[in-house]
């Protein structure tokens, strides 16, 4: 009993960051395995922590202070930071953030319902767990849409943009005329979703989708789809993501469902109201939500008024 009280002592004088004997007695303990080093050390640890924390304080207070008072002297300082670092000692010995708990029950070896940090990795290689992740997410994502032809890529399907232009705006004319839309607008709304043509989605067989306005698979879409990799919009900040696109046998099939899409949604009636005027269809297309981008209008309007 004395013995384990002398070596509590011992241990307990290393809370006093200028007693380098008591830090010296605790790593003794800790080579020797004793489970009450694992205890002091985790409180040293939460010190530190405080002392941070106190630090980041004094910080802030020392760009206030008023540099010609005698209380802001480097001396005066040098015994603060002293004081400070003994307060965090002392704050953590009493349990203040329960920090120090944590820590012991994830490093200790018989906590019930904790498990120890020498099994939580195997060989510490975080690479193939994302991988393991990211498998076990697309899975998920896989039973949750319906079967899919997966993986899609992207792939050019127009020379360049005058061959763009040439194909599609005569196609457009027939769905935009539906809309009241002018064909115009179908086209730049197309090669913004497309990138001209050259961000095709196609699908493993390497068969376009002719999916030319970025329309999503969702539950009630019975045809093809394909999972690729895209850029969704999440407070401003663009994220990559995968999602199911629907696949079309023509680009007038696609055409045909856009026009099907926007109609048929209640959300876009607002959008088919001011289609006389394609700057207010965009934005209220862009408010509906058709789209994450922040600045998906101005871009379908800048490529428009390239056209000819």
């Amino acid at each position: 009993m004395m013995e384990q009280t002398l070596s509590l002592n011992q241990l307990e004088q290393s809370r006093n960051v200028h007693d380098l004997k008591g830090l010296d007695n605790l790593r003794r303990a800790a080579q020797a395995g004793d489970k009450g080093a694992l205890e002091e050390a985790a409180k040293q640890f939460e010190a530190i922590f405080v002392r941070m924390m106190l630090k980041s304080m004094r910080d802030a207070q020392d760009v206030l202070a008023d540099e010609d008072s005698p209380f802001n002297s480097q001396q005066g300082k040098f015994y603060r930071d002293m004081h400070d670092q003994q307060l965090a000692t002392d704050l953590a010995s009493g349990g203040s953030l329960g920090l120090a708990d944590l820590i012991v029950k994830q490093l200790g070896q018989n906590v019930e319902g904790y498990t120890p940090a020498s099994v939580l990795r195997s060989d510490g290689n975080l690479s193939d767990i994302n991988r393991s992740q990211i498998k076990a997410l697309d899975s998920i994502q896989a039973r949750a849409l319906g079967p899919l032809n997966q993986p899609g890529n992207k792939q050019p399907a127009f020379a360049d943009a005058k061959d763009f232009i040439a194909a599609l705006l005569p196609q457009a004319e027939q769905a935009a005329a539906q809309l009241g839309l002018d064909p115009r607008a179908l086209v730049a709304q197309a090669a913004v979703e497309t990138g001209w043509g050259q961000q095709m989605i196609h699908l493993p067989s390497g068969q376009n989708s002719h999916n030319l306005f970025g329309i999503k698979a969702d539950k009630r879409w019975q045809g093809d789809k394909a999972l690729v990799n895209t850029l969704e919009y999440q407070q401003g900040m663009a994220k990559p993501q995968k999602a199911a696109f629907r696949a079309y046998d023509s680009f007038a099939d696609s055409m045909q469902d856009y026009v099907d899409f926007i109609r048929d949604n209640p959300r876009y009636q607002q959008a088919i109201g001011q289609s006389a005027d394609s700057r207010r269809y965009f934005q209220e297309l862009q408010k509906a939500g058709y789209a994450t981008d922040p600045n998906y209008s101005d871009k379908i309007m800048q490529v428009m008024e390239r056209l000819p």
